[in-house]
């Protein structure tokens, strides 16, 4: 049977280079040949042993790459094509999926709703680290790439992007509203950017690393505060004359960013969290004022499925937003340990890796 070069997870630390058979497809699948993929943040929960799953699970969930064949029943696709899939591939069907929640795609139990099971890639089933990726129900989940488009710039799309933008939206974000983002690394950038599409009038970021804080800018931030240098909470208050955010969109995952997020609201105002815990968070009762501030909280999981990967490269390809500057590093799938090594540990200015096999 002929193998293919895949990342594998071993134990918590350790996210090898190893080889697998190449996998058929069933009836609603299909194949794709990898062209390009990246390295997420989420991996590296899972690298570290904060995110569980199995072992010798195939890692990555932003593919980019052509149809190497297709399910007997798939439709509307044709081998050759060049095609992304989301992060997040929902059945289309389930009780989630019809309730218009597709990234929670799954099933309940007698122990409650299995959360997060739109996420599959990666995560349930093997992913797209490799030279060859199968996309469960395919008709729902395949999109064409626009003529002119290349790989590294529709290669945000599948989570990245997906996630950026879900931040302003879930913040239900409007014509005139005053934005602040917590952290500018990807999904900070692109939540920064999909805050000024909706129509925000001033965001506000907060980065302390200098090429983070100039892209922070190019994406569409009108201030950066550098909270090495000035207390985040109070120099927004300062800058909106106390008034607060409308919206603060919280992108690192860590109780600070989370609790300051909630401080420079105004009354009424949304948190919007799109960071990944791996720790319990706790909310001060001054910052939430009681419980009696009229605040709302909201948590997003990348939105998936065909439209949503439609619409995201409609952006790019209308050039509203340039996804290109966010990959910095470049390795061929052979290099995939050395790759790990430098996004893990935040190296040599590192903001997104592109890994080709």
């Amino acid at each position: 049977m002929p193998k293919m070069k895949v990342a594998i997870f071993v134990e918590p630390g350790r996210i090898v280079l190893d080889e697998k058979p190449i996998p058929d497809v069933g009836p609603l699948d299909a194949l794709i040949r990898i062209t390009t993929t990246t390295i997420c943040g989420t991996d590296v929960h899972i690298l570290k042993g904060e995110y569980p799953v199995a072992r010798g699970l195939t890692i990555g969930h932003e593919p980019v790459g052509i149809i190497e064949k297709l399910g007997s029943a798939v439709q509307g696709y044709r081998e050759g094509q060049r095609v992304i899939a989301g992060a997040i591939t929902p059945s289309g069907y389930s009780e989630a999926c019809l309730c218009g929640c597709h990234s929670q795609d799954g099933a309940g139990t007698k122990h409650g709703w299995k959360p997060l099971g739109g996420w599959r890639f990666g995560n349930t089933i093997d992913g797209a680290q490799a030279e060859y990726l199968v996309v469960p129900d395919a008709m729902t989940n395949l999109c064409a790439v626009p003529e002119g488009l290349s790989d590294e710039q529709v290669l945000m799309c599948p989570d990245i992007l997906s996630t950026g933008f879900s931040g302003p939206e879930s913040g239900r974000v409007r014509i005139g509203d005053t934005v602040a983002v917590f952290a500018q690394g990807p999904i900070g950038l692109c939540a920064t950017a999909g805050a000024r599409l909706m129509g925000a009038t001033r965001i506000i970021a907060v980065e302390s690393v200098p090429a983070r804080m100039e892209i922070s800018r190019r994406m569409g931030a009108d201030e950066v505060v550098d909270f090495t240098k000035v207390d985040p909470v109070e120099e927004i208050m300062r800058l909106t004359d106390g008034r607060g955010v409308d919206v603060a969109v919280e992108a690192l995952g860590q109780q600070r960013t989370f609790e300051a997020a909630l401080r420079v609201l105004r009354p009424g105002g949304t948190l919007s969290s799109l960071g990944v815990y791996s720790a319990d968070l706790t909310i001060p009762v001054s910052g939430f004022l009681a419980g009696l501030g009229d605040h709302t909280i909201r948590t997003t999981l990348c939105p998936g499925g065909k439209e949503r990967m439609r619409r995201l490269m409609g952006v790019i390809a209308s050039g509203r937003v340039d996804t290109r500057p966010l990959v910095t590093h470049r390795f061929k799938l052979d290099q995939i340990e050395e790759a790990y090594d430098l996004f893990a540990h935040q190296r040599d200015g590192v903001l997104k890796v592109a890994i080709t096999p």
